[in-house]
């Protein structure tokens, strides 16, 4: 057993663990049981050590409650990835690219996950199903990204991940592999020397991690990031907005900016999907536009990421902006900057001759004289003369 598996084991991941953690009168095993039926729980150690008080943003994301129970516009499979799957573990949505889903499990389990309806359960992200997957990709060229998520991919073993990585560089039209992660905030130590001398003969990998709190990058973790952009591996962080844990602007910024210095490139702000048992964390459109606009100009342009809706029943991600433009008309953009500012773009204005002969689309095409260039000359080289 590797030493992150280990260190997986010494986690918490049933109630009366949890309780025994922070006391019986703060949880209610009896009461949380059915959440937990629900949808199973596991927090590792490194976590653990993330939390500061119950309550916290860092609680909220991974303890259950009873709020989970109360379904009011949630669904099931919010985002009808099953609707759109081909063959077993494939969900194929986009033109030029494909989730492939390879692993059932997760270090830790977010309690706002997208996928509760079967992560954590390998009859429903089958292990033994990955030929189907493969054929599909290798039969429809178009294909040139692959997704590789679960459950959490990096929960494999070293061997089955490179398995799979093989698999997929044996596919001329497959050019990127990405990973979508968490295991770098749930258990930093997975991402060993060994994986990372592994992950470099596959090249271009990338990895979509997945931060909603400053808190979360911690020590551990950001030695972890570092070990992979050493290894050449591009960083990206996909994060949700989520009531009572980042649903601010002073959170946000300070989350979005740590990535940077991480070596990690903010590139999704999500809203939280309409998940049945995790509604709880839901909130207003408005919010995330809130947060959008106290980023953009106030802290460097790479550190916003696209705040997005990914559109229930599988309409993909929808990219949501704040209303900057105020006027478009032929002559002119009027438009407020990140200060509030209105400023004035002109249109480009047609030339006199071509505004009379109607519209762009309806004139001949405007051919220059072209100077006709000067003959170079011809270079002489001398003689060589003959000796003997």
């Amino acid at each position: 057993m590797s030493d992150w598996q280990q260190i997986l084991h010494t986690g918490i991941d049933t109630l009366d663990k949890l309780a025994a953690k922070f006391g019986p009168d703060v949880i209610d095993v009896d009461a949380l049981k059915p959440a937990f039926d629900n949808f199973q729980m596991r927090i590792t150690p490194n976590v653990l050590s993330q939390l500061k008080e119950v309550g916290d943003p860092i609680w909220n994301q991974y303890v259950p409650t009873v709020q989970e129970l109360d379904v009011v516009d949630g669904v099931i499979d919010s985002l009808d990835e099953d609707g759109d799957s081909p063959v077993p573990n494939i969900t194929h949505r986009y033109p030029d690219r494909v989730l492939f889903l390879v692993s059932p499990v997760c270090a830790s389990y977010c309690r706002f996950c997208t996928r509760r309806r079967k992560v954590g359960d390998p009859e429903k992200i089958p292990l033994n199903q990955y030929e189907s997957a493969f054929e599909y990709i290798r039969n429809h060229p178009e294909i040139r990204d692959v997704i590789m998520s679960g459950g959490d991919p990096m929960m494999l073993s070293d061997r089955r991940l490179e398995y799979i990585f093989q698999r997929l560089r044996e596919i001329p039209h497959v050019e990127i592999i990405r990973l979508g992660s968490r295991i770098t905030s749930h258990l930093p130590e997975r991402i060993t020397p060994e994986f990372c001398e592994m992950v470099k003969k596959y090249h271009p990998v990338y990895m979509n991690t997945h931060f909603n709190h400053p808190n979360e990058l911690t020590p551990a973790t950001v030695a972890a990031l570092g070990r992979l952009a050493d290894a050449g591996v591009p960083l990206g962080c996909q994060t949700v907005l989520l009531r009572g844990v980042n649903d601010n602007p002073e959170t946000m910024k300070e989350l979005m900016q740590k990535l940077l210095k991480a070596r990690v490139r903010p590139y999704y702000l999500y809203m939280a999907d309409q998940v049945a048992g995790g509604e709880h964390f839901r909130t207003m459109v408005e919010t995330g536009l809130e947060i959008v606009k106290a980023l953009r100009g106030w802290t460097s342009g790479l550190a916003v990421p696209h705040f997005c809706i990914d559109a229930p029943g599988g309409g993909g991600k929808v990219p949501l902006l704040p209303e900057y433009v105020e006027k478009i008309t032929e002559d002119e953009v009027i438009f407020r900057n990140y200060e509030g500012k209105r400023f004035t773009y002109k249109q480009p204005r047609l030339p006199a001759a071509a505004s009379a002969c109607g519209s762009a689309a309806e004139q001949e095409p405007v051919v220059l004289p072209i100077r006709a260039a000067k003959p170079r000359k011809k270079s002489v080289r001398p003689r060589r003369r003959k000796t003997g």
